[in-house]
């Protein structure tokens, strides 16, 4: 006989009571649980027990097999970097973003290469299956092979995924879908979390892998209870302004991969374009003759890539002067502001002060800080930094700059795309080879106005 059972849930992190509160003991959220209803028999606690066919058996390291490892291409060189060399047989990945990122037009153009060698499985619970046909003819989407199905109950969905065995499959959204044995509501808590066990069971039993679109909410987290980022093996963040063409891919989770790599895309009117060479695309119709902009090098997993800071620096109209970054962090700002003024002898006491990086990029890596400061003493002096010069390091507290890593494979980057003039830090030349570098003229530099007097020479 089915048992119901009543609970408090929070909507922020997945929390269960048995009273409501006003405030989540877990989270710290106000007004965040939500009473549910949660119906379960016998049959189905021991569905949930059921994790393989071999349950309760042991095996020892040495006797596993793992000679039968596949990872699917998928046809873009760009997610397959991410993934860490392509989708693994039997992985269950969550690809997540704003809406209108590009998460449903990704996956439904890799269809169209995985169908060609193996069996795929497109399911959505948002549209119509000529809404979808649509869009893959826009797309250029044309295998017959590929199979669509327009369904929200999970279980039905697994069920057949365990009768036709497709090798891959794709569920758009994990939000829409229900197990109805649950009473909550579509991309409630428990749904979300219950679907996704029932998701995670199927591609391990079946060797299946499955891709999962999960949305995220206001403050860009992934819908849902945190738990879900546990349970996946891989989770994708596209990001982007939908202003912007460019798209970023990144993994924040990968247990068969590293999580530093990202894949660059470029949004047009016939789906995502893959950019093989970011760096080119990034300083592309950069200002020349401008004051306030320079140039940098990131290292984004085992990529460089260039990209540009623009700074600006003007006169404050009100007595608290604003300070604003865009890809950049507020506070690492605020701190090279300061160390320009103490250090420097920069006085931005009463300027205002604004720092973007150009192109979508979040510049979250110390090596940044020698760019931003420069581009912002640039607009200040309304002095030039020649379009042909890169800098790059960490600046201290002393206004010193520090050393960064992999600066040998950043200025053969600078090199190949015709940078003419590298400042660095001072101590980084001792570790780079003597006479590798013809064609570009590298600078070591000790403290900011040191690097700026070079740069603008």
């Amino acid at each position: 006989m089915a048992k119901n059972k009543v609970v408090f849930i929070c909507s922020e992190c997945g929390y269960e009571s048995a009273k409501w509160y006003g405030k989540c003991p877990s989270c710290g959220e106000w007004d965040t649980l939500n009473e549910e209803q949660i119906i379960e028999t016998p049959a189905s606690k021991n569905a949930k027990n059921r994790l393989s066919h071999n349950s309760g058996v042991a095996l020892p390291l040495n006797q596993i097999d793992s000679s039968s490892e596949m990872r699917y291409d998928t046809g873009v060189g760009e997610l397959n970097r991410v993934l860490g060399g392509g989708l693994v047989k039997g992985s269950l990945v969550l690809l997540c973003g704003d809406p209108g990122i590009g998460k449903s037009t990704i996956l439904l153009q890799i269809c169209e290469s995985l169908s060609k060698g193996f069996s795929v499985l497109y399911v959505s619970g948002e549209e119509s299956a000529y809404q979808i046909k649509m869009r893959a003819k826009r797309l250029g989407v044309t295998n017959e092979k590929l199979a669509i199905m327009c369904e929200t109950d999970a279980e039905i969905i697994c069920e057949y995924i365990r009768s036709n065995k497709p090798d891959i499959v794709m569920i758009d959204s994990v939000q829409t879908m229900n197990i109805t044995s649950v009473s909550s509501t579509a991309g409630s808590v428990t749904q979300v979390r219950e679907c996704t066990n029932l998701f995670m069971r199927t591609a391990k039993n079946n060797d299946v892998s499955i891709i999962l679109v999960g949305h995220v909410n206001k403050d860009g987290n992934i819908a849902g209870p945190k738990v879900l980022e546990h349970i996946v093996d891989t989770v994708l963040y596209f990001e982007g302004e939908r202003n912007l063409t460019y798209r970023i891919l990144r993994a924040a989770k990968n247990r068969f991969g590293s999580t530093n790599e990202i894949g660059v895309f470029e949004m047009t009117n016939k789906g995502l374009i893959e950019i093989e060479s970011p760096s080119l695309a990034m300083i592309s119709g950069r200002p020349l003759n401008v004051s306030g902009t320079c140039v940098t090098c990131l290292i984004e997993g085992s990529r460089p890539i260039l990209a540009e800071v623009q700074g600006l620096a003007t006169a404050s109209g009100f007595g608290n002067p604003r300070r604003m970054a865009a890809g950049f962090d507020y506070n690492r700002m605020a701190m090279l502001i300061a160390i320009l003024e103490k250090r420097a002898g920069y006085f931005l006491g009463n300027m205002d002060c604004y720092v973007n990086i150009v192109g979508g990029l979040k510049a979250d890596e110390p090596a940044c800080d020698l760019a931003v400061a420069l581009s912002i003493v640039s607009s200040l002096k309304d002095c030039v930094i020649d379009s042909g010069t890169i800098v790059f390091g960490e600046i201290g507290l002393a206004g010193e700059i520090r050393t960064v890593n992999n600066c040998e494979q950043r200025i053969r980057e600078c090199e190949r795309l015709g940078f003419k003039k590298c400042i660095i830090p001072r101590q980084n030349i001792k570790n780079l080879p003597k006479g590798e570098f013809k064609d570009i003229e590298i600078i070591g530099v000790r403290n900011v106005r040191e690097a700026f007097e070079c740069a603008v020479d």
